[in-house]
């Protein structure tokens, strides 16, 4: 099986990071990957996407045009990416910096309000890991305990004193359940 996942958002959210993660993840877990980033010139603020494909077998293209996940950090992000993803795909969408709903009915569709949810853990700067836990939990392409074993691996060594917040702000996007909409 493979699975094509495109993390957008912009540069100071974590999304090359988050994406970097997945590949090394994948690549531990003994699946072939890719790993592409992308981003502005900008600093921080700027645009910043990458797009990771982990496959069971060899991938013929690093080239992603119509993505099975889509993980978008703001609202130019999922303007710009929503009609590209898979039919049947998944969107999750950081509800913090998104006010709208997921146009697209042939999706599924998770709204996580990942700011929150990290500043609540203390450090706004776990909204990715927020968005990644939320990810792998509705699109288990890697087990959890994957990721967080790469995180110890491959977090800067500057960082190594977050590890556990880190590890702590994936679980709590793995374990968000969205409200049902009537």
């Amino acid at each position: 099986m493979q699975t094509e996942i495109l993390i957008a958002g912009f540069g100071g959210q974590g999304v090359l990071f988050g994406g970097q993660l997945m590949a090394y993840a994948g690549m531990e877990y003994g699946k072939q990957v890719t790993w592409i980033p992308s981003y502005g010139p900008e600093m921080r603020g700027g645009t910043a996407n990458c797009t990771v494909i982990i496959s069971d077998e060899e991938i013929g293209s690093p080239l992603v045009r119509h993505p099975r996940v889509l993980m978008a950090f703001n609202l130019p992000s999922l303007d710009k990416y929503e009609s590209a993803v898979a039919e049947g795909g998944l969107l999750v969408v950081n509800s913090s910096m998104v006010e709208r709903s997921v146009d697209r009915k042939n999706v599924r569709s998770i709204l996580i309000p990942a700011n929150e949810i990290a500043e609540n853990l203390g450090d706004k700067r776990l909204t990715n890991m927020v968005m990644l836990g939320a990810m792998l939990a509705n699109q288990p392409v890697l087990p959890l305990e994957a990721v967080e074993k790469a995180l110890e691996h491959h977090i800067p060594e500057r960082h190594k004193r977050l590890l556990p917040m880190n590890i702590k702000a994936l679980r709590k996007g793995a374990e968000f359940k969205p409200v049902a909409v009537k």
